[in-house]
């Protein structure tokens, strides 16, 4: 498997430590993305979408969307759960992930932190929306434990990606000790660090 990727991006991430944790072999290919690299004509043939991740499988078929990729990677391992209602949580919450977080912190992240846009400057509503997020996280930590039951699972994988790096985004974490703790429970069962 080719994984195709920029390594400043939370949603390639997860497919690495998806791939890492559940020993799956795979060439890392470094796709920089700000340098247009998933716009040339060779990139697009393998994902009409211009974006990152996208794996290659072994067979030579594509597959592109962070959540899409570690959901396939991870099928019949411990990493989805087996109950059916648990499954659907964990997906419930990968949803959650792109819709009502990623495009809050990881874009306030990419704005600040890569182009280099002043704190001041960035969209007040991301900004208001991302702390909304962090804010709802922290509410489902109540119980100390990981997201979907009491292991990591795919849920982890995708929220943790940016909610580590949310400070690059101009987030202060300090206030979310329970967000916090669990970013160190998922980084700890994964074997990620900085």
């Amino acid at each position: 498997m080719k994984i195709y990727g920029d390594r400043i991006s939370g949603n390639c991430l997860k497919v690495k430590w998806t791939a890492d944790h559940l020993g799956i072999p795979y060439e890392w290919i470094d796709v920089d993305i700000l340098a247009g690299e998933t716009r040339t004509p060779e990139f697009l043939a393998m994902n009409a979408f211009g974006q990152v991740p996208t794996v290659e499988l072994d067979d030579g078929r594509h597959l592109a969307q962070s959540n899409a990729i570690i959901l396939h990677l991870a099928e019949g391992s411990a990493l989805v759960p087996e109950d059916a209602y648990a499954r659907a949580r964990m997906h419930e919450y990968l949803f959650w992930e792109q819709y009502s977080h990623e495009p809050y912190i990881a874009v306030c992240r990419f704005q600040h932190h890569y182009l280099k846009t002043p704190l001041a400057d960035l969209d007040k509503e991301k900004v208001e929306r991302g702390y909304r997020a962090l804010d709802t996280m922290d509410g489902w930590l109540a119980d100390g434990g990981f997201l979907v039951g009491d292991a990591v699972s795919c849920a982890d994988i995708g929220l943790v990606a940016y909610t580590r790096w949310a400070h690059e985004g101009g987030f202060e974490l300090k206030p979310y000790t329970r967000v916090r703790a669990w970013i160190g429970r998922v980084e700890a069962a994964l074997g990620i660090g900085d």
